[in-house]
């Protein structure tokens, strides 16, 4: 029996680790712990009274959720590693009975304090097994506290580029130049700066995918809302006299199927052209 709870606490273990790694260090991947957790929520914010509000909160109480089931997660396997060694395979200080704390909350216990890293002592590894791998537990628990920082360091950026490439098509669709402004070379600066930035969120999409569960809240810096002026730029400079534009056109044109694609492939599902997804994808984040 004790070898099979061993063997649990260690498919526990790794399964967090292969999840850490997919979400923060693979960025064609997505991890299935978190990517549960996000969607789970996401789709639970869907059908609340408020959506608005409740979307507003989804993505960052998902990341807390997603933290605190990968830590959770690892200290429950390493208290299954733990559980069927005790009392035995660790010793205890002076006025604590081995026999009254040898139950599984005190192996609860034990991983939590080695994972958190405070080492209290009072329960210690005594077999040289134990010793060596409680160490490593504690290096978990730092992999799990810089991977904590790390998500969030790179998340946050990513909603930011997000968010000010709406607001320069929000700005441009306020504005409303004319066909004859664009068929000009600012017309296509303008279009070659909006495929290099839909580009970048592409990418973003890819990379930080746990970022498509954020709402954008105001609609002036909603991607959702506003991706299909970058559409109707294209579709009006495609037809300009001048060479430039018609050649910015396209390549904005290309980014945004590209764009379309990756948020089709990833989260809509829906196998239609580029308008349909970026009319799903209105809808996913709130719109009519």
């Amino acid at each position: 029996m004790g070898w099979l709870l061993n063997l649990l606490g260690a498919v526990l273990v790794l399964s967090v680790l292969r999840d850490v790694f997919n979400t923060l260090w693979h960025p064609t991947r997505h991890g299935g712990l978190s990517r549960l957790v996000m969607v789970g929520l996401w789709r639970l914010s869907a059908v609340l009274p408020g959506r608005r509000h409740a979307s507003g909160l989804t993505g960052p109480l998902a990341m807390v959720a997603v933290v605190a089931v990968w830590a959770l997660t690892v200290v429950l396997g390493w208290a299954l590693v733990y559980a069927p060694h005790m009392p035995d395979g660790f010793t205890y200080t002076a006025g604590l009975e081995p026999a009254d704390h040898a139950r599984f909350l005190d192996a609860l216990y034990v991983s939590l304090v080695t994972v958190s890293t405070l080492g209290l002592g009072d329960i210690a590894p005594g077999d040289g097994w134990l010793r060596i791998l409680a160490p490593v537990e504690g290096l978990v628990g730092f992999v799990l506290l810089s991977a904590t920082v790390s998500w969030t360091l790179g998340i946050y950026p990513a909603l930011a580029r997000r968010r000010a490439l709406a607001l320069r098509l929000s700005h441009l669709a306020r504005t409303h130049p004319t066909t004859e402004q664009l068929d000009a070379d600012a017309g296509a600066s303008i279009l070659d700066g909006l495929a290099a930035g839909i580009s970048v969120i592409s990418v973003d999409f890819m990379q930080y995918a746990e970022s498509y569960y954020f709402h954008d809240g105001d609609d002036r810096t909603s991607l959702a809302r506003t991706i299909t002026y970058a559409e109707d730029l294209a579709d009006r400079a495609a037809a300009a006299r001048h060479p430039d534009v018609r050649l910015a056109a396209a390549v904005l044109r290309a980014a945004l199927e590209d764009l379309a694609l990756i948020l089709d492939q990833r989260f809509l599902h829906t196998r239609g052209t580029s308008r349909q997804v970026f009319a799903a994808f209105a809808r996913d984040h709130g719109g009519d």
